[in-house]
Order: structure tokens, then sequence, then C-alpha cells
């Protein structure tokens, strides 16, 4: 009897045939509409229920995002100083736990979760209605980094304040709007010598797997040494100040859920399934909410208590107060400043080209010239909505390769995008659920993006010395120095030098053929036949 509710005439294959109907309707109603024929969905051979299904994956696989996001940039400590402190305070209290910088970085952190939201949804929408392509948007992973280790520094020990840094990132997305209005994105991608970037995406991938294996947003499975620099940690416990293990090697019992959400995320992607990211960061977080086990990220102190009494909230409207319009131009006329410019362009302007170029390969928009439509205003989108992240106090705006996840769903228009908008505004009203996220949830994430990100470096000709050591040579120096633009400058460099000898060969050639182009004139001038002038 139960077998006859799903089959023939049953209940099961009723409902299934009262859906298919449904959804039939909606899609043609939808086709037939004002929106169906903005976005073309006819023309493209898909229909609303499909956008749907490829946003809400897409949207899935980026989730991670907002809370990654939010995390490696208070990691800079933000506009939070030693003022923050409680007493006895000092220059040194930003590099220790102290209460009253700690609930300063809460506070950023929420406003940076908004920020990540707000800026993923406006240029979400964006991409969708004025480029009709199904790719989300959000701060780009790499660049957030770069901005928060590198320039902003651990805790602002770095070179540059966070409100100059955001200047930076303004001007950066001003100048790559101007680039992409003048036409000159592909010109500028192709001065980079090829294995250095080739050799980028792997380096900023190594990158972002060293940040994800470290204490302060990952695992903590690895940490300072005073004899070998690093070594392995995942202790019970450790100093405070310098992080160094002191006890219980391998036994802190985060570090083995963190391995266990690593687990879950790579069989999800050895299966194929969607929103493997997600789920393994999903499983993290939830075992970790619980109170009383030595894996909560709500201990029993007063830093815990008042965590856990906002988590409770679950729905919360968080108004941005320190990040919004946090930008300031009274130290930019600096060298750092120059350098980290002309960085961030060079990766966004990179990054962009590769990423859009692929998902446009994987969803067959790429014509027989080798662009695809909405190309032009897709780099106008994605330098525009830099501005915007700027405005909010995040890195640059980057179009996510997660997207071809929808794309793979079936997504083929810019509804897939607006939608994936509409989920990221709606992801604003729950801010308390989205901070309470711990960096062991984190950090399996960070490694599974760093081993995406390596997969470029089979193009390298690893054969050819004159390729492989500027690549090598930009691979290592991002983990190993900590900073994305020692890599390529460092990969660049070795690169022009290795092909000095070359440059140099072929302008001596250049000149001998010259001279002898002269020589070849005189003489022919010398044995021109002197005219006889009449008298």
């Amino acid at each position: 009897m139960g077998r006859d509710l799903c089959v023939g005439n049953g209940f099961c294959a009723k409902l299934s045939n009262k859906w298919k109907a449904f959804e039939k309707r909606i899609n043609e109603a939808v086709s037939n509409s004002i929106i169906g024929k903005f976005f073309k969905l006819d023309a493209r051979n898909t229909c609303f229920t499909k956008e749907l299904r490829a946003a809400t994956t897409t949207f899935l696989t980026m989730l991670y995002i907002i809370t990654v996001n939010a995390s490696v940039i208070a990691d800079s400590g933000g506009r939070c100083s030693a003022a923050d402190c409680s007493p006895p305070g000092g220059a040194e209290c930003v590099l220790k736990p102290n209460p009253g910088y700690e609930r300063c970085l809460g506070q950023l952190k929420r406003d940076l979760v908004v920020g990540t939201a707000l800026s993923s949804f406006v240029g979400s929408v964006a991409m969708g209605l004025f480029a009709n392509l199904p790719f989300g948007l959000a701060p780009g992973m790499g660049s957030n980094a770069y901005l928060a280790y590198s320039l902003v520094g651990f805790h602002g020990t770095g070179p540059m304040s966070y409100e100059t840094t955001l200047a930076v990132v303004l001007v950066e997305g001003v100048a790559f709007l101007l680039i992409a209005m003048l036409g000159l994105r592909a010109k500028m991608a192709r001065c980079i010598p090829p294995p250095v970037r080739l050799a980028c995406a792997g380096g900023i991938g190594l990158f972002i797997a060293f940040t994800g294996l470290q204490s302060h947003l990952g695992l903590g499975l690895v940490g300072p040494d005073s004899s070998t620099l690093l070594t392995l940690t995942g202790c019970r416990t450790t100093d405070p100040v310098t992080g160094k293990c002191v006890e219980g090697m391998m036994q802190n019992p985060t570090l083995w859920l963190g391995l266990v959400g690593l687990l879950i995320i790579s069989f999800g992607l050895m299966k194929n399934i969607k929103g493997s990211m997600i789920y393994g960061i999903l499983f993290v977080t939830f075992i970790s909410w619980f109170r009383g086990t030595s894996v909560t990220y709500f201990p029993y102190t007063t830093i815990g208590d008042a965590s856990f009494n906002y988590f409770k909230k679950v729905v919360d409207f968080h108004m941005i107060k320190s990040t919004l319009g946090a930008i300031s131009f009274a130290h930019f006329n600096t060298s750092q400043v120059w350098v980290a410019l002309v960085t961030l362009l060079y990766v966004d302007v990179l990054a962009t080209t590769g990423t859009l170029y692929t998902m446009a390969e994987v969803g067959g928009f790429i014509d027989e010239k080798g662009s695809f439509e909405g190309e032009y205003a897709a780099y106008m989108v994605d330098a525009s909505s830099t501005i915007v992240g700027s405005a909010l106090g995040v890195s640059p705006i980057a179009t996510f390769v997660e997207s071809t996840a929808g794309i793979q769903e079936g997504g083929r228009t810019g509804l897939t995008a607006v939608i994936i908008g509409i989920y990221f505004l709606l992801s604003i009203f729950f801010t308390p659920l989205m901070t309470s996220v711990p960096p062991w949830a984190l950090g399996p994430g960070l490694i599974v993006v760093g081993v995406l990100m390596m997969k470029v470096v089979k193009e390298i000709d690893w054969n050819n010395i004159k390729e492989a050591m500027p690549a090598f040579i930009t691979i290592i120096l991002m983990p190993l120095t900590y900073s994305i633009s020692n890599g390529i400058i460092g990969g660049i460099g070795f690169y022009v030098a290795l092909n000095l000898y070359d440059y140099g060969v072929r302008v001596i050639k250049w000149l001998i053929k010259m001279r002898r182009a002269v020589i070849r004139e005189e003489n022919q001038v010398l044995a021109a036949p002197v005219p006889d002038i009449q008298a």
C-alpha cells in the first residue's frame, strides 16, 4: 500500500505533477513579463526556477565570505587603538588579551559583517542589472589579507593606518574604473610577465592557506618558534603574548574539530556536492555554540558572556558605527601608499580578467572573437563596487569564482546575480549569528580556498628555468614574507634580471642592423652619378 502512494497515479506522482505544472506556470509568467524580457530568459534558454536554484547555490558557496572577510579585516584592528584598552592599557595592550580592546574588535567585526553583506548586495545586483551576467560579487580573498596583514598589520602594527588603506582602496577603484572605461584592462594585463601572472594565484592561495593554519584566524595547527621560526602547535595552552606553545602540543580540541570540518569540505568537493564549504563551516560552528564544552566559542568569561548574550538575539539590525566613511588622505603621499596602490590595482585587473573569462567560458558566453556580451559593463561594475566597498570599510570587491557553481546549476542571466544580492541583503539582519563563527570553523574554508587557487600553477612551464624561477620566487615570497606585494615585486624583478641578456642582445643586434642600413644609404649616395651641368 505504501508503495502504491508513490507510483502510477499515487499521491507522490500527483503531487509531483502539480508541482511541475505550478513551476511551468511561474516560469511562463516570469518569462513573458518585463523582468523576463529585460534579462532575456528565453533568448538564453533559461527560466526563473533555474535562475533561482543557481542563485541559491552560488550564495551558499559564497556565504562564508561574510564571516571570513569580517574576521580577516578585523585582525587589522580597524579604528581600534590603545585608547580603547582597559586599564592599565599602554601601547602594547593591543597585542595582549584586553577586555576593552576585545570589545572594540567585536564592534568592528559586526560593522564589517554588515559592510561585507551590503557591498556584496550592491555589487551583485549591479552585475545583474547592468551586465546581465550570473556572477556574484563580494570582497575578494587575497586583497583583504593584503589589506589586513601587509598594509595595516595585525592590530595596527603595519606601515599604514586603516583610514589611509581605505583611501588607497578608493583611489584604486577609481583608477580601475577609468581603465575599464578606456578599454585598457586587457592591455595592462598583458604587460605582466606570464609566469608571474600565473604564479600570483598560487602565491595568494598559499598565503590564504597559511593564514587558515594559524590560530588567530584558523585551525591553530602552526605557530611561532624561537629556533625554527615556525613549528607544529595545536596546543592546549599557549602564551597569550607570543603565541608560543606552553603545553599539550596537538591536544587542542578545537584543532581536531576544525580538522573534521576540513574533511567534510574536502569530501563534499570530492563528490561535487554544492555548498560543501558552507556545510563544513556550519558543522564546526554549530558544535562550537554549545556552552560548557572544551570546544565552545562562548566560555564562561566576561568576554564569552558578552558574546553569548549578543548571539542569543539571533536577529538584529546592526548599524555601522566605525567603518562607514572611515577614509582619510592625511598620510596618503608616501612610498608605501603608492606601492600598495599599484599592487591592489594589478591584482584587481588580473584577478577580475581571469575570473570573468573563466566563468564566461564555463557558461558558454564566449563568442568567436574571444569576447562575451556584457564584458565592458562587467568591468565597470566591478570597479564601481570597489568604490562602494571602500566607503563601507572593506577591501576591493571582486567577481567570485564560486559563481561557476551557479552556472553549472543553469544560471545564465543577470537575474541570478540579482537574487544573490537579495540574499546578501537579507543576511544583514542575522548579524549576531554571522559574528559568532569561531576561527577554527573558518580555517578549513581558507585552506580549501588556497587549494583551489593553486590549480593554475600547472600552466607554468617548470621545465623552462626562465619562467620557473620568477614563478617560484613569486609564490614562495608571498606566504614567507607575509606580503603579496613582495612576491609580485620579487617575481617581476627576477624575470627582468633573467631576461636582461636577451634584451641586451636584441638591442645590440638592432643597433648593428641600423648601422648597416645607414652605411648602405651612404654608399648609395656616394655611388650615384653626378649629373652634367650645362653652361
